[in-house]
């Protein structure tokens, strides 16, 4: 063989092997045997632990959205009803996005009740509030006169709180937690609609949030 073509063969056998040798930096390595796979929300899946889960918000958030839609306030309101979310106390132990539960419901309700709700995006209010000042001050077009202040006040307050009990003993974890929402009239402080919903957990994994 031509000493040359020997060199830049046994080169690159060399440098093969080294790559085949090199462990890889990143990326996510699956076990072997252990496929991903795809669940409803509402399901319990095997990797479970104690603590809040997706079933649990989807129990949840559904008998708070048919409580809200079943009580007079709502049901048999002469004008739709406006609402602004208060943010979720969450007095368990769990570190979860208390949130999302707030945020099932009122989708949920802007999705199927068919305007009997009407909830106010206080959280664009910064948003909002600097495109009036554009149109006042005929940076941008406006369909409306702008110097008449059209952002809505709340008719109601819909919030609520997880609170949690836990015991721990040598033969696992166990975790109750209670679920529980009101709306509350804005104008009088009356709590014109409250429910809650009880989930108890036993086991020997505790549960770990990301």
């Amino acid at each position: 063989m031509n000493p040359r073509l020997l060199i830049v063969s046994t080169c690159a056998l060399g440098a093969a092997f080294l790559a085949g040798c090199q462990q890889p930096v990143g990326g996510v390595q699956n076990p072997n045997g252990v496929p991903v796979t795809e669940m409803r929300p509402d399901e319990r899946g095997f990797v479970a632990g104690t603590g809040v889960e997706s079933q649990d918000l989807v129990a949840v958030t559904d008998k708070m959205v048919r409580g809200i839609l079943g009580i007079p306030e709502v049901a048999n309101a002469k004008t739709t009803p406006r609402v602004v979310l208060e943010p979720v106390v969450n007095e368990t132990r769990f570190p979860i996005n208390k949130d999302i539960f707030l945020t099932r419901i009122r989708s949920n309700l802007n999705e199927h009740a068919a305007g009997r709700v009407r909830f106010l995006d206080r959280e664009m209010m910064k948003t909002l509030e600097r495109e009036r000042e554009l149109k006042m001050n005929g940076q941008v077009t406006a369909s409306s006169d702008p110097n008449v202040v059209e952002f809505r006040g709340a008719d109601y307050f819909l919030t609520g709180k997880l609170q949690g009990l836990t015991t721990r003993t040598s033969a696992g974890v166990s975790d109750y937690v209670l679920y529980s929402f009101r709306l509350t009239d804005a104008r009088t402080s009356e709590i014109v609609w409250e429910s809650s919903a009880e989930i108890k957990k036993q086991g020997l994994e505790d549960a770990a949030y990301r």
